[in-house]
């Protein structure tokens, strides 16, 4: 997120372009500013704009809806297919990429590295942009004095789908599964995906949390799920693909 009047900004990683990691993109970067942009532009990434109209208007998509709804701010957007209708945010890709991530990064985690590009994004401030004689950070004061303020209530950045419990206590999200306990089988749940966990719920209640997982076909288990099962089925013990090592 740049803001232009200061060229302050902020940056984060993710390990793909999704729903969830677009949310939270935002929350991270109102979080960081301490306050909301009065108005953003966008361009017409489908996670946002669900159609273009025919008199230009966007409509939104549900994720997209919920967020603008919850800050209060300004959606706008460029035209299809114009990068100069958001000159600053293009430039501003190219200048993180040419100086935040080179040479490339090395990091343990994506944590890490987003503690490396926060620590960039702050240092930057202590810069001057262009001809201005005051540094980034001076003039990002103007900026903050005219954000909104945070809500008071938090967002949670996810995206939520609902799904069925398989007869081997699995919930199937983006291509990977998830156990739940046992007594849960066959039943409607609520999947929240968020770029670091999945948490599902039964009736509005959470019945299991897992760390995200991004391969393919990948089963994530916490063998508590399948103990009441075990304990009628003890011969399954050694085999259980949940309690594999």
């Amino acid at each position: 997120m740049d803001l232009p009047q200061s060229d302050a900004c902020f940056v984060k990683a993710y390990p793909r372009e999704t729903t969830e990691a677009f949310l939270d993109g935002h929350v991270s970067a109102f979080a960081f500013f301490d306050g909301v942009p009065l108005s953003i532009l966008y361009d017409n990434t489908k996670i946002a704009v669900a159609r273009i109209c025919g008199d230009g208007k966007r409509e939104r998509t549900q994720a997209f809806t919920e967020l603008v709804s919850h800050y209060l701010f300004y959606d706008r957007f460029g035209r299809p297919g114009k990068g100069n209708d958001k000159g600053k945010v293009e430039g501003l890709v190219k200048f993180s990429r040419s100086n935040f991530m080179v040479p490339i990064p090395v990091a343990a985690s994506f944590d890490a590295l987003n503690a490396k590009l926060l620590e960039c994004c702050l240092k930057r401030q202590e810069e001057r942009a262009a001809r201005h004689v005051e540094t980034i950070g001076e003039r990002l004061r103007a900026d903050l004095a005219s954000l909104r303020t945070l809500p008071a209530a938090p967002f949670e950045p996810c995206e939520k789908r609902i799904a069925r419990v398989s007869s081997t206590a699995l919930v199937r999200y983006r291509g990977n599964d998830y156990s739940v306990p046992t007594a849960y089988g066959f039943q409607a749940v609520l999947v929240k995906g968020f770029v670091a966990e999945v948490v599902i719920l039964c009736d509005g209640a959470q019945i299991a949390r897992h760390v995200r997982a991004y391969g393919q076909g990948v089963f994530v288990y916490d063998p508590l799920h399948y103990l009441a099962l075990i304990e009628t089925k003890p011969g399954a013990l050694d085999q259980a693909a949940a309690l594999q090592d």
